[in-house]
């Protein structure tokens, strides 16, 4: 099972030394089966996706702040010897991709923000609900529900729960803390690197409306908002998902070595 800095991982094409290497991070109470296989094996892409702590096979009990999960994920890279890499987020992970880059511009080659926002507050309902085991089951049923569009297969939506349950309640708990005190909306002038961001045209969760503002304010930033996908679009529109990436990746100039 492979782990670096204490983190399991899941690797394509690790050593395709001519194309930038890509961290895939997963969003609240996710791990790296998020990313569906078009995605994971993106073609001719170097791809590590990795768990974050306590989620998935990762070992650990997870963190209450975006920038704790910013730091581990940084370690990662550095764990693997990559002196930089491409990170794509969802969700929490988009924040977490936003918070490296802001705070350690060198080490992030470029950024792929999916369902994220500047600032991510969490329901004061789910945040009740997620801290009591007696109503943590209600938290994760009001999340799931706002995490697909209305009209996606039902399979896919009892797949999601299910997944969720897997999370120990302690660990989505605090993803959520760390996604409600989450803020960067002040500092995103500081971010000058290639930048994707992605939503759903029918994402309840984080509107179009906070993916929007992510690129009224990133200077240069491509937008893309997927009709008739939700909050989980790599889920419900996985191939979409996966051409808009790898054309995205395509732009990225990069030497091997970088």
């Amino acid at each position: 099972m492979p782990t670096a800095a204490g983190l399991y991982y899941f690797a394509h094409e690790a050593e395709n030394y001519s194309r930038p290497p890509v961290v895939l991070i997963h969003g609240a109470g996710g791990h790296h089966l998020y990313w569906p296989p078009q995605i994971r094996r993106l073609h001719d892409q170097r791809i590590f996706a990795v768990d974050l702590p306590g989620h998935g096979k990762s070992e650990g009990v997870g963190h209450h702040t975006i920038e704790d999960y910013a730091k581990e994920v940084l370690e990662f890279i550095k764990a693997l010897e990559l002196n930089a890499a491409v990170l794509i987020g969802h969700s929490m992970g988009s924040a977490i991709a936003l918070t490296a880059a802001i705070g350690h511009p060198k080490r992030v080659l470029g950024l792929g923000l999916i369902g994220g926002g500047a600032r991510l507050r969490v329901s004061p309902a789910i945040l009740h609900n997620a801290s009591d085991p007696a109503t943590f089951a209600a938290a994760v049923h009001m999340v799931n529900d706002f995490s697909y569009a209305p009209q996606a297969n039902m399979r896919l939506k009892e797949l999601g729960e299910q997944r969720l349950f897997e999370t120990r309640p302690t660990v989505l708990y605090g993803d959520f803390l760390a996604c409600d005190a989450f803020n960067v909306t002040g500092q995103l002038s500081r971010v000058s690197i290639p930048t994707l961001i992605l939503c759903g045209a029918e994402d309840r969760m984080t509107p179009p409306k906070y993916s929007e503002f992510l690129r009224d304010q990133i200077s240069g930033a491509h937008f893309e908002a997927l009709p008739g996908a939700g909050h989980n679009a790599m889920l419900e529109q996985p191939d979409n998902v996966a051409d808009v990436l790898n054309d995205f990746l395509n732009t990225i100039a990069y030497q091997a070595g970088q």
